[in-house]
């Protein structure tokens, strides 16, 4: 097997980022046999905060004796120093949004079948959008990328990093230690789905199964019963849009020729409210990968 990593960026990082978490976490890890020890493997995981990547990273490397490799957003190695750690332990860049995103997807696969990294993907491509933070509907790259390679599929679930770093928050909150519970399961059974063509339906329904894996998890831990369909943020932005095209009740439609929303009447001018659109962020790209 190739090494992706030089072992003293390893060991320096290790060193470096091991005592933070301690400092300012306690961990109740739980399914860590379930990780091969060796081998390509690839972890798929609920995203909850821009700190989870530090948490799974933590999990990963001391009980699940693995080095973590993730894909990350392009714009990381653009920063001098991060750029340099990156490409010293082994991690993927991905431009999302753009054609590079199926590179990614080959060095992933480099990764997982050349090298035997154990390769964390965030299957939803983005910071969970649930209003309840149970993991979204999720793209398919996670499926094809198991599917391409043969690899096992190790679900993994946490909850606890929204209250060390809240999605849309820049500032941590270290203090007291926050309890942060993770959890992987057995690898997912995708049998069904191996040697026949990748179609759209086959990733579809492959990443559905990968999907309810990690959300069983994550209920397990939370004691609580999940949302029978998963949130779909685009097609929550389609209904807003829809409802944001839609005349308000009792507003006066728009004149076809002038686009004029008034009305004289009786009384005066009257006129219906201002119906603006949601603009809340849209989802990410490629699951990692």
């Amino acid at each position: 097997m190739a090494q992706r990593e030089k072992r003293w960026v390893k060991l320096v990082v290790a060193s470096i980022v091991r005592p933070i978490m301690t400092a300012v976490t306690k961990v109740d890890w739980r399914g860590q046999e379930n990780i091969p020890r060796e081998g390509g493997v690839i972890l798929a995981a609920n995203h909850l905060s821009m700190a989870d990547p530090l948490t799974i990273a933590h999990y990963l490397y001391v009980a699940g004796h693995r080095w973590p490799t993730f894909t990350a957003k392009e714009g990381v190695f653009r920063i001098p120093v991060v750029r340099a750690v990156a490409n010293s332990t082994g991690q993927i860049p991905v431009k999302r949004g753009s054609t590079d995103a199926v590179k990614a997807l080959d060095e992933a696969e480099k990764a997982l079948v050349r090298d035997g990294a154990s390769v964390i993907i965030y299957p939803e491509g983005t910071c969970t959008r649930d209003p309840g933070l149970w993991p979204m509907a999720a793209k398919t790259g996670v499926a094809r990328l198991a599917l391409s390679t043969g690899v096992p599929v190790v679900p993994l679930a946490h909850w606890g990093e929204q209250n060390l770093l809240r999605y849309g928050t820049k500032r941590p909150r270290l203090f007291p230690r926050k309890r942060i519970q993770m959890t992987a399961g057995p690898p997912v059974d995708l049998s069904a789905y191996r040697d026949r063509p990748l179609t759209a339906t086959v990733l579809k329904d492959a990443t559905a199964d990968i999907m309810r894996a990690i959300t069983a998890l994550q209920a397990e831990i939370r004691g609580e019963e999940p949302p029978a369909v998963p949130f779909d943020p685009r097609q929550a932005r389609q209904e807003r849009l829809a409802t944001a095209d839609d005349p308000a009740p009792g507003a006066t439609p728009p004149d076809p020729a002038t686009g004029d929303t008034t009305a004289q009447g009786a009384a005066g001018t009257t006129g219906g409210p201002d119906a603006a659109p949601d603009t809340a962020p849209a989802d990410g790209g490629p699951a990692r990968p």
